[in-house]
């Protein structure tokens, strides 16, 4: 079994994706994974909508800004939306809903990684025309699109993207966004 540190090194950040269908048994595996993420007091507000079918498919990637065309080939566009009624209500005023989206997309991602399938979330897309196009109500915010698939043939990409999806992953040193003890 690979550590969970293995596996975030093993995370696949191409734009490539293969046109080849999922599995249910895959695509349940990714919603599995989601179900059991941690939130405020359980209340679980994640929803995610699952476009696996040719015609919805179509719809969700009317969506996609243009920046994001590398992901019309991928069989599977997973929606990620919540909205604050469904978040634990803190005295304090914090809300917690997003960052339990966030923290279900994470373990999406992660399965996905087990499952050595590329998994590329993406901010580049109209919310509106998701939420016109499948009748989610405007109390929700729609707020990740996660393209999903077997990896595909980087050649297949324009040059730019090919490069950037050959690119190392860079992350800054712990000792920028990590502190022990006290900020000073």
């Amino acid at each position: 079994m690979t550590s969970l540190i293995g596996l975030l090194h093993e995370r696949k950040a191409t734009r490539a994706i293969s046109t080849n269908p999922l599995s249910d048994e895959v695509i349940e595996k990714l919603m599995e994974a989601a179900q059991l993420s941690a939130s405020c007091f359980n209340k679980q507000p994640w929803r995610f909508l699952f476009l696996t079918e040719k015609e919805p498919l179509e719809r969700g990637r009317q969506a996609l800004a243009r920046g994001n065309n590398w992901a019309l080939k991928a069989p599977l566009l997973i929606i990620g939306f919540s909205m604050s009624d469904l978040d634990c209500k803190l005295p304090d005023g914090r809300e917690y809903y997003l960052f339990d989206l966030g923290m279900a997309t994470q373990n999406i991602m992660l399965q996905a990684t087990e499952l050595n399938l590329v998994a590329r979330p993406m901010a580049g897309f109209d919310p509106e025309i998701i939420k016109r196009g499948f009748g989610i109500s405007d109390e929700f915010e729609v707020y990740i699109m996660i393209a999903v698939g077997e990896e595909g043939d980087l050649s297949e990409l324009d040059e730019k993207l090919q490069e950037r999806s050959q690119e190392p992953r860079v992350r800054n040193p712990l000792r920028d966004n990590f502190y022990l003890s006290e900020i000073s």
